[in-house]
């Protein structure tokens, strides 16, 4: 299970060291990866830019993907990687803050597999990460897919 990474996506760096705390402090060992912007999201999905050169098909076994992101928003993050043969099957969970009906329609139309409100409570936002991990790092079986 530790070869599985997630792919955090965050810009606000209290909710990043939030998030990291609360799947650490549920068990959840894997390398976590962050970036801060919807473009250096992309860059390291698709090895572009600052991470040009790194493996292709390593990729994340989850996506935690905000909303509210500069250069890129989540949503447009979210339509390139469902755009792509590469990772459109690539789980996706918006992590936001927002509780917009508009923004989770939204995100679901465009093939969010799950969207999590982040809670303010950080005992909430602890149960939230657990569960997180072990739907999608234990739990879920994505399919393979091969070389496209």
């Amino acid at each position: 299970m530790k070869n599985k990474r997630i792919l955090l996506v965050e810009d606000n760096p209290d909710d990043e060291a939030l998030t990291v705390r609360a799947l650490k402090k549920s068990n959840v060992a894997n390398e976590i990866i962050v970036v801060r912007d919807g473009v250096e999201a992309l860059d390291y999905l698709f090895c572009e830019g600052s991470f040009a050169g790194c493996q292709p098909r390593a990729l994340p076994q989850v996506v935690l993907l905000d909303l509210k992101l500069p250069k890129l928003d989540g949503l447009g993050v979210l339509r390139r990687i469902r755009a792509d043969a590469r990772t459109r099957f690539l789980p996706v969970v918006i992590l936001s803050s927002s509780d917009e009906e508009a923004d989770r329609l939204q995100g679901y139309s465009l093939g969010a597999n799950s969207y999590v409100r982040k809670p303010i409570n950080f005992e909430q936002f602890l149960t939230a990460a657990a569960h997180l991990g072990l739907y999608w790092l234990v739990l879920n079986e994505p399919p393979v897919v091969e070389d496209i």
